[in-house]
């Protein structure tokens, strides 16, 4: 869609011709059964790069497709560009899977995000597909008090706007902040991450693709790490 190849505000401003773009329903009829998650891990102070996507299938939470690549990473951490810094390492991914997914949810934030166009809403655009912001730090807006049980959930706003879901996957755990990527509607995308949570903090895509990355990590002897997510 355009060179990564960009300066801080050269990328501000693409994501403000980009956000237009998003389209907030998704596809008609449809059913996903095949979703993946997508993370990167690098060491704090290296440039290497290890990214990764896991597609699971939905019915039976079986992985059915992985791939990964390790790559060079040039865009500085900003917060509110991350999608400058992880789509150009998730690109090559993406097109290693012989399976493609019906979404991807991405470990960052959607339309959760100051311009509207987070990592999630970057990448679906970028990749075509549906795709879900869920992110485990907050980058902007407010809400209210959320219950402790698993399923609870209360709307994220910004300036009156309903921008995202925070939403609490295991009882007593932090809650996780969910947003539209592309080709989704908010509902939708809270019941697919609820659908792939199976007692733990965040969805089984993040944990699995934050597994995958992680020991590729390892493979490559870096054992010392602080991953992406964690900058999130």
């Amino acid at each position: 869609m355009h060179s990564w190849e960009v300066t801080p505000s050269e990328a501000i401003a693409i994501q403000k011709e980009l956000r237009d773009r998003i389209v907030m329903q998704p596809p008609a009829g449809f059913a996903p059964e095949r979703i993946a998650g997508a993370d990167i891990s690098m060491d704090r102070f290296s440039t290497v790069g290890f990214a990764g996507i896991v597609v699971i299938h939905r019915p039976t939470m079986a992985t059915v497709e992985e791939a990964s690549v390790t790559v060079e990473i040039r865009f500085p951490y900003i917060p509110g560009l991350l999608s400058f810094r992880e789509l150009p390492a998730l690109e090559p991914v993406w097109t290693r899977l012989a399976v493609k997914p019906d979404v991807l949810i991405f470990d960052g934030v959607g339309y959760a995000h100051p311009r509207r166009l987070g990592l999630a809403c970057h990448g679906g655009l970028l990749f075509d597909v549906p795709s879900i912001g869920c992110a485990k730090s907050l980058l902007i807006g407010t809400h209210p008090p959320l219950g402790e049980e698993r399923g609870a959930t209360a709307d994220l706003t910004d300036q009156g706007e309903v921008i995202g879901r925070v939403v609490r996957l295991r009882a007593g755990a932090k809650p996780v902040y969910v947003s539209v990527g592309h080709k989704i509607d908010l509902a939708t995308a809270v019941d697919i991450v609820l659908s792939m949570s199976v007692g733990f903090r965040e969805p089984e895509t993040t944990r699995r693709a934050h597994r995958l990355v992680n020991a590729l990590r390892i493979q490559a002897g870096n054992p010392h790490f602080i991953g992406e997510n964690a900058l999130k």
